[in-house]
């Protein structure tokens, strides 16, 4: 394992790192993904099972959709890939608000596969760029080499140690984030919207009223997130609290 400054710095030294072409990356994704692996392929995400070697990146839970891959799938496709010659390379950011997600817990020693883990999207401190990379030893040795001395900040090293240890407020946030989903869930299907993914953090949409509701709740004072090359999309942030999911309820009566 390594801490990385952010896993934005830690992806975008992934092609420095001598990894096997081709490069592939799964998307609709993060656009990061595409920039870190130069010259990289992009696949759907219902292709993975056909990459038959090189080098595969992907989220998961992805992002934007939410979409999970079970982890032992994920395990399978690394094992298939590392036979031939192949390395696996997996985004986790959203991990920690869905640990049965991971495919940590299942790696070997051997497995050719590296994780990246963000500690901004579940603790809610972006700003401290904190995160960490695991798997095979000899690429995370390669990182820790770009990475150079003491990547870290005392800061994030301080509050980082401090927010993992409070076990508590893990896992009541993620408690609370299960029961939010399931209130946000229900306020969407009763005005026939339909959502999609498995990330408790935010959900998608998709109708060709997307447009339509996004200028309808940004007149509200809610925020959503529309998509350029998906113009049916829409992603719905998790609400603070039940008042938020209330006010979201009345916004979408109204349209």
């Amino acid at each position: 394992m390594a801490a990385l400054p952010g896993t934005e710095l830690g992806l975008r030294l992934l092609g420095r790192l001598g990894l096997p072409r081709p490069y592939r990356h799964v998307a609709p994704g993060y656009r990061t993904h595409a920039a870190a692996l130069p010259g990289s392929t992009a696949i759907s995400p219902d292709r993975i099972d056909e990459v038959g070697g090189g080098t595969l990146l992907l989220a998961n839970p992805n992002n934007p959709d939410g979409r999970l891959v079970p982890p032992d799938r994920l395990l399978d496709l690394a094992r298939r890939l590392g036979r031939a010659g192949g390395v696996l390379l997996i985004d986790e950011a959203f991990a920690d608000a869905a640990p049965e997600a991971s495919v940590l817990p299942r790696l070997a020693p051997e497995d050719r596969v590296l994780v990246f883990r963000s500690f901004g999207k579940f603790f809610g401190l972006a700003g401290l760029r904190l995160g960490f990379v695991s798997g095979a030893a000899d690429l995370i040795g390669e990182m820790r080499e770009q990475l150079g001395s003491w990547p870290v900040s005392a800061p994030a090293i301080a509050l980082g140690t401090a927010a993992y240890a409070d076990t508590d407020w893990i896992l009541g946030t993620r408690r609370r984030l299960a029961a939010r989903c399931e209130e946000l869930d229900e306020t969407l299907r009763r005005h026939r919207l339909y959502p999609k993914g498995s990330c408790p953090l935010f959900r998608l949409i998709e109708t060709p009223a997307a447009p339509v509701i996004f200028e309808h709740l940004a007149q509200r004072g809610i925020l959503t997130r529309p998509f350029d090359y998906a113009p049916d999309w829409l992603r719905i942030g998790l609400p603070a609290n039940a008042e938020a999911v209330t006010r979201l309820d009345r916004a979408l009566t109204d349209r």
